[in-house]
């Protein structure tokens, strides 16, 4: 028998699901909607990288948090309607803070963000929906954005469709409604936005991947991978792949550390392991390290605020700091953005003043400044607070442990 055909090489490799692949090979094209994405998946791919890289969902989480702040707050004795609204914005029973917790999320994640508004022609109500963006396309008149269930097997039928906003249409059942689009802007991306992070997908790939290294190690209880030379007969592809998962079961712990090669066998049975030794676990380390960083600053996040911490050890100052940064660079410039059309929608709609809705934002940890006054203190934390009650007009330092009577 010719040598090279004594040889069959199987290889038993693990399952590499990567979420930083492209779900589809194919090009799409529809004359209903915009494709988001060569295979009009890329959402999807965005939402499972997030379902996989630690550091990347916790910021994706943590952005979300601090834009939706701890909640609401307006003058009720002047608008109690728009108090009661803002508890309770739809029939799900979920308050404006859920919703906009959901729409910080979801442009956190993709870029772009969708609220469906509803009410009826006579505007006697409003209610407020958050819609899942990975469902949500631009139909090809850019005046509507299409629904679908599962845009990997779109059928024209199944849709739903809603206008832009301004626009309100009439639903099947008489109710009038609209969709909101958030994107954030991108040259030469007109249809959808794109997310912030999109500079960071390589090294959030890195730190994934170091992840998954680390876990194969564990799953193999560390020992060196390498080949596994089987003598053996195997009469057709078959039979050699049956042999190869026989020995994973034995020998490979996770199979995706080891490459099986089965070849004809002799008198004497000269199977044996051939370890690959590697000393690159230093490198590995460093490069997990700095993709986390580097995740960090293609998201324009910080590291505090998302429990990473600095070599220095814990600091409370820092935390406070750089939340003031992130508030004045980030937070605030979201909220406008997504409240923005809220409250044009409520004014609209109700007719409601919503010059005193805003949002509540503390930082994660309590401190404030001594000259701060009681009445200033209150108001930021979002409790009520009265400028007039001479009892609040005493500064911080007043009443703390400090005691210091005197700001000069």
């Amino acid at each position: 028998m010719d040598k090279a055909k004594k040889i069959r090489p199987a290889v038993g490799i693990a399952n590499r699901t990567d979420p930083y692949l492209a779900f589809g090979t194919t090009r799409v094209e529809n004359d209903a909607f915009w494709r988001w994405g060569d295979d009009n998946l890329f959402p999807l791919a965005l939402a499972l990288m997030a379902r996989r890289s630690t550091t990347h969902r916790r910021i994706i989480n943590d952005k979300a948090d601090y834009i939706s702040g701890k909640g609401f707050t307006c003058d009720e004795s002047r608008e109690p309607r728009l108090a009661a609204f803002i508890r309770r914005v739809n029939g799900e029973g979920e308050s404006l803070r859920q919703l906009l917790n959901k729409l910080a999320f979801d442009k956190a994640l993709f870029g772009n963000a969708f609220l469906e508004a509803v009410t009826d022609p006579g505007h006697t109500f409003l209610a407020l929906y958050h819609q899942d963006a990975t469902r949500c396309r631009v139909a090809r008149d850019s005046r509507h954005i299409l629904l679908h269930h599962d845009w990997s097997a779109f059928r024209p039928e199944e849709a739903r469709t809603l206008p832009l906003y301004p626009l309100f249409e009439e639903q099947a059942d008489g109710t009038l409604r609209t969709a909101i689009h958030y994107k954030d802007y991108e040259p030469a991306f007109e249809h959808y936005g794109v997310p912030p992070y999109i500079a960071g997908l390589n090294v959030s790939a890195i730190a994934y991947k170091t992840d998954r290294w680390n876990i194969s190690r564990l799953d193999n209880s560390f020992q060196l991978s390498g080949v596994m030379m089987l003598d053996s007969s195997a009469d057709s592809e078959a039979d050699a792949e049956r042999i190869v998962r026989l020995a994973e079961r034995k020998f490979a712990g996770n199979p995706g550390q080891v490459m099986f090669v089965i070849r004809e066998g002799g008198e004497d049975d000269n199977s044996r392991f051939i370890p690959i030794a590697s000393q690159n676990e230093g490198d590995w380390k460093s490069l997990h390290e700095q993709a986390t960083s580097d995740i960090v600053v293609a998201h324009s996040w910080f590291r505090t605020l998302s429990g990473l911490d600095y070599s220095s050890g814990f600091s409370a100052e820092r935390i406070l700091h750089e939340y003031e940064v992130a508030l004045n660079t980030v937070i605030l410039a979201e909220q406008a953005e997504l409240t923005e059309p809220v409250r044009a929608v409520i004014a609209a709609v109700l007719g409601l003043d919503t010059t005193s809705l805003e949002i509540i934002n503390r930082p994660p940890t309590r401190s404030k400044p001594i000259y701060m006054k009681v009445w200033e203190a209150r108001k930021a934390d979002g409790l009520d607070y009265d400028p007039e009650d001479p009892r609040q007009q005493a500064f911080l330092s007043e009443i703390s442990k400090y005691n210091i009577t005197s700001i000069g």
